[in-house]
């Protein structure tokens, strides 16, 4: 069990995509309902596409930093 985790040909990659998804996965989400619901109620459309223009750049803020 030890030799697995403190071997050197360990593959990561999923890690990346977890983080990546993490990162843009919500802020897309909101930007879909935003968009769904543009017609109907612009000011919710509007406080929603804030909301995801804020969680990306806070994401890529934490998240950036934990990757480099």
């Amino acid at each position: 069990m030890i030799h697995l985790l403190l071997s050197p040909n360990i593959n990561l990659d999923g890690i990346i995509y977890l983080i990546i998804a993490i990162m843009f996965g919500p802020a897309i989400l909101l930007a879909i309902i935003g968009f769904a619901i543009l017609k109907k109620n612009k000011k919710a459309a509007k406080v929603l596409f804030i909301l995801a223009a804020v969680y990306v750049i806070v994401s890529l803020g934490l998240c950036g930093s934990m990757m480099a």
